[in-house]
């Protein structure tokens, strides 16, 4: 399979190239009206080269669709978590996955919110979560914890024996505004605890 993916994108690239070619030809008037029609002409004059031209097309519309097909199953493929039961084959889809990473942020109170991105490849499963963390977070600690609640959770739900890849972005630190609630309430107090506060200069 991997032959034939090769073999796909040197014919597209071979054919973008002699598009290309022939644009540049025509741009620059390096073939004459003249010169076009004969080469036409002696295309269509022979049988063989009715026939060459004729299964070139044909090739080339096979190529494509079997080169679609590759794209479109890899793609597909990367979407999905596949595995097999004793009763067949199971997809389960990678936003599913995000989704129940994405209910965590609930479970762990320092985390304010969670961004989560699944990937499955041939190394196994990705997650790659972006987060924003509440002040009074202990970084090391709350990321360590997240990293093996998260993947005791795919474990846990999936049942899957493949290796799990975490990684955590912190990408702000939230402050809290119960924090900042109770600052601007101590200030208050302790505005009113002081005598004539209120009384300025004449």
């Amino acid at each position: 399979m991997r032959f034939f993916t090769v073999l796909g994108i040197v014919f597209y690239a071979v054919m973008i190239m002699v598009i290309g070619l022939a644009l540049i030809v025509f741009a620059l008037n390096l073939l004459l009206p003249a010169d076009i029609n004969n080469l036409l002409i002696f295309a269509q004059s022979s049988h063989n080269s009715r026939i060459v031209i004729g299964l070139s097309g044909a090739l080339l519309i096979l190529i494509s669709f079997s080169f679609a097909q590759i794209i479109l199953g890899k793609f597909q493929r990367e979407k999905t978590i596949a595995f097999t039961t004793s009763s067949g084959q199971v997809t389960i889809s990678l936003s599913a996955v995000e989704d129940l990473i994405r209910r965590l942020a609930g479970i762990i109170p320092e985390v304010k919110e969670l961004r989560p991105n699944v990937v499955a490849n041939k190394k196994g499963i990705i997650v790659e979560m972006r987060v924003v963390l509440r002040s009074e977070a202990n970084i090391p600690e709350l990321t360590s914890r997240l990293q093996d609640i998260t993947k005791s959770k795919i474990q846990e739900v999936l049942g899957v024996d493949e290796q799990i890849i975490i990684r955590i972005h912190v990408a702000k630190i939230a402050h809290d505004e119960k924090d900042s609630r109770r600052s601007k309430d101590f200030e208050k107090e302790d505005r009113s605890t002081i005598p004539f506060s209120g009384y300025g200069r004449v």
